[in-house]
């Protein structure tokens, strides 16, 4: 049997490793499905296996780019004497995409409001 010298300390014990919190798949999706209104492309490069609800968001978040893209070209051929008209068209836009993201925040898969039907690109 060993017997322990009192002079030497008794063995530290080691804290467990701290590991970060696990993020389920659901998590993930919907933290994708917000970065698709705003760079749709990157849940298209970021994740393989994409559920039907993050596809759906990234399919109103190109939805959005593409009118958005359109209407500016449109808006800019227009010419300068419609500059008030561009503002309010960018305003527009960004109303479109806070309410995408408050979609995606309720675990709704509501299309957006005038151009949410309008594309189906990602199945």
């Amino acid at each position: 049997m060993e017997t322990q010298n009192p002079q030497t300390p008794p063995p530290a014990s080691v804290p467990p490793p701290v590991t970060p919190p696990v993020t389920s798949g659901q998590d993930n999706d919907k933290n994708m499905a917000m970065i698709a209104y705003i760079l749709f492309f990157v849940p298209l490069l970021a994740v393989k296996n994409r559920s039907t609800f993050l596809n759906f968001h990234t399919n109103q978040g190109l939805a959005l780019f593409i009118v958005a893209v359109v209407g500016s070209l449109i808006i800019g051929f227009l010419g300068w004497r419609l500059y008030f008209l561009s503002n309010v068209w960018n305003l527009l836009m960004i109303v479109l995409v806070i309410i995408g993201i408050m979609n995606v925040s309720k675990n709704e898969s509501k299309p957006l409001p005038i151009i949410g039907n309008w594309f189906k690109i990602i199945k």
